[in-house]
């Protein structure tokens, strides 16, 4: 008898969450493709944008960095709204306004219409990253939470390996129409985002009790699971408002790692295009597909690493080793030249996404409900100033040396820090899937 009308049917968990990935993990990731790929495209079209409107680079750290601050003033309501109003609605309003404004990007004039734009997108795309973490702590248990953020992080990695060569191709459509070629790639890449929401306002159920593919017994079995989980490990940390969260020293910790870990990310994904541009004399496309080649590197990790972070002390493990990961990078990015400084991003990026899948595994061990999602919010929010700060120095130590590897040093002592705070991480319960619950 099908799965969608047998109320009683169970199938094993493992198969649950195997049918779970395939139902849901194609939209999300592809939401988070083209949510990624609409924030960085600025990259492809620095330097056209520097000669076609005489934006400096400085403001153009500026422009980049903007985006971070009113993304992460607006994720904390962001998220509360969600959680009363569903995923699927909030989502879907999120990829509509985020995909209009990010095609209005093609009409800017100068630098305080590049600001303003910016900052418009970031609060329309406020809590889609967050939304989504909080999402999947409502469809999969402590063990399988950091496999599936590293699924979903597989966005950021596709978006930059085929958002960089598409926005290569695309700049060579300058003067067609009257446009410039990052005119024409704002507003291909951009509206897109606005089909997309459609689907997943019809394809992607809120709850698991909300989803035709599973049973009614499989989808109450799984909630209470889950809800038993958090109820522990909420107990373990004394967490059951969203004020505790401001309390709580390993969130805290969790927010200090993760802003070294964006500064490392958004500085990459901003200047790399422009680093790659100092190689030798390469065409838009070229310097696109050697952008392209660091974020298969973060795909592999993001696919490889997180799915061992199975309990408490291999998270860890795996979190301090791939700060170290970034670390070495970027110190080899910034000495090894074209060749050893390619493979120097390349490491860096292979880590990027398995630690990050794996830090937003811990606030589900210490808070849970409406302080579960806004303190998600709270860690993403906080972290996402380093969004800024990282586009924003390197911009900055660019036009003051001249060298567009001058920023990359502040990266390294920065990660360092994060790689430091690493060694002290802890878990609600050391390790909340021993902690007893029904079913499981």
């Amino acid at each position: 008898m099908s799965t969608t009308t047998n109320a009683t049917a169970k199938r094993p968990p493992h198969v649950i969450n195997k049918l779970i990935f395939r139902r849901i993990m194609p939209l999300l990731i592809a939401a988070y493709v083209m949510a990624f790929l609409d924030r960085t495209n600025i990259g492809m079209a620095k330097d056209r944008m520097e000669i076609d409107l005489g934006i400096s680079a400085t403001a153009y750290g500026i422009g980049a960095g903007l985006f971070f601050l009113t993304y992460a003033l607006s994720e904390i309501p962001s998220n509360l709204i969600m959680h009363k109003v569903g995923a699927r609605f909030w989502i879907m309003r999120i990829m509509i306004t985020w995909g209009i404004i990010s095609a209005c990007m093609a009409f800017v004039q100068g630098e305080w219409s590049f600001y303003i734009l910016r900052m418009l997108l970031g609060v329309a795309e406020a809590g889609l990253f967050p939304g989504v973490m909080y999402f999947l702590t409502q469809w999969f248990v402590v063990q399988d939470r950091a496999k599936a953020n590293g699924m979903f992080l597989l966005g950021v990695s596709i978006a930059n390996i085929v958002g960089a060569p598409l926005g290569g191709l695309l700049l060579t459509m300058d003067g067609v129409g009257g446009l410039h070629g990052w005119q024409w790639m704002f507003i291909i890449e951009g509206l897109p985002a606005c089909a997309l929401a459609f689907i997943v306002w019809k394809y992607l159920p809120n709850k698991p009790t909300d989803a035709k593919f599973l049973s009614r017994a499989e989808a109450e079995d799984l909630e209470s699971r889950i809800a038993a989980e958090e109820k522990a490990g909420a107990a373990a940390s004394g967490n059951s408002k969203l004020r505790h969260v401001l309390k709580d020293k390993q969130i805290l910790l969790v927010v200090g790692i993760y802003f070294t870990h964006q500064i490392a990310v958004y500085a990459l994904s901003f200047f790399l295009p422009s680093i790659i541009g100092t190689y030798g004399e390469l065409s838009s496309i070229q310097i696109g597909l050697l952008t392209s080649v660091p974020w298969i590197f973060s795909a592999a990790g993001a696919l490889l690493l997180p799915r061992l972070a199975t309990n408490a002390t291999r998270s860890r493990m795996i979190a301090t080793c791939t700060m170290v990961g970034i670390v070495a990078g970027f110190t080899l990015g910034a000495l090894g030249g074209p060749v050893l400084g390619l493979i120097g991003f390349c490491l860096a990026a292979f880590n990027f996404f398995a630690l990050q899948p794996i830090l937003f595994t811990y606030p589900a061990t210490r808070l849970s409900g409406a302080a579960l999602a806004g303190g998600i919010a709270f860690v993403n929010t906080v972290g996402l100033f380093g969004g800024f700060l990282g586009p924003y120095v390197m911009g900055l130590m660019e036009e003051a040396t001249g060298s567009k590897f001058a920023g990359l040093w502040f990266i390294v002592a920065m990660c360092v820090i994060g790689a430091l705070l690493t060694l002290r991480l802890k878990r609600g319960t050391e390790d909340p899937s021993k902690a007893t619950v029904s079913g499981h």
